[in-house]
């Protein structure tokens, strides 16, 4: 098989043998060095897979990525099958690999009360002539996972699919959930549709086992929390 793997571009490959595959099927952290670089170049040569070359280039590199990165297009270039566009995105891959290494992992937000909420929502609506609502996808700890815009309405309410908060949920691996819109009027009295919204967003979370921290509705100024008010 490895004969006639040499000959093929990696979309061509058995399922099983491609990286891209193994890679969506199991996270990167599974793949090695060679896999994820043979990726990014695509193919190898006639007489070698992408996996190949790149274990041989790895081999001369002592398999050190960061000797890989020193490495000029030109002396990438002298190897079969890598081209000066191959020598390129494997140098590009190299730097955004050290450039990583230097920052510091971004400090996820704690939103474990309707306050924070606020003041973490606050300055995207602050300005808004219309209603939005967005949901705020948390983990056990409530620090912030993801949060997203599910609706872009009127001037008095926007449409919310339950649906959606479930489903984004569940793609984030949350297990928190919170709601937030505002109001434009700066009335901060929650109107019949919230209060059934609220509602149907709390029995989806209890169906799928996902926690409803709370419903925050933002004016420019204050805001409405349905958990503070005794509501969740």
């Amino acid at each position: 098989m490895e004969d006639n793997l040499q000959k093929l571009n990696i979309n061509q490959w058995a399922e099983g043998d491609r990286p891209r595959e193994k890679l969506a099927r199991l996270g990167a952290q599974a793949l090695s060095d060679a896999e994820l670089l043979a990726i990014l170049i695509g193919s190898g040569s006639t007489k070698e897979s992408a996996v190949d070359l790149m274990r041989r280039l790895l081999g001369d590199c002592n398999n050190n990525l960061n000797t890989l990165g020193k490495k000029s297009i030109h002396e990438l270039m002298q190897y079969n099958g890598v081209g000066e566009a191959k020598a390129i995105t494997i140098l590009a891959a190299c730097e955004l690999g050290k450039r990583r290494q230097l920052e510091k992992a971004e400090e996820r937000k704690k939103l474990d009360s309707a306050t924070a909420i606020y003041e973490h929502m606050h300055p995207v609506m602050q300005d808004l002539d219309v209603e939005e609502a967005w949901i705020l996808l948390m983990n056990q700890n409530f620090k912030l996972i993801k949060k997203q815009r599910i609706s872009h309405g009127g001037i008095s309410e926007t449409a919310v699919d339950v649906r959606v908060i479930v489903k984004e949920a569940i793609l984030c691996n949350a297990t928190i959930v919170a709601l937030a819109h505002n109001h434009p009027s700066n009335n901060l009295h929650p109107s019949r549709f919230d209060d059934q919204l609220t509602e149907q967003v709390r029995k989806a979370c209890e169906l799928m086992r996902l926690h409803f921290a709370d419903h925050v509705i933002i004016t420019d100024g204050s805001y409405y929390s349905y958990r503070e008010e005794g509501r969740l």
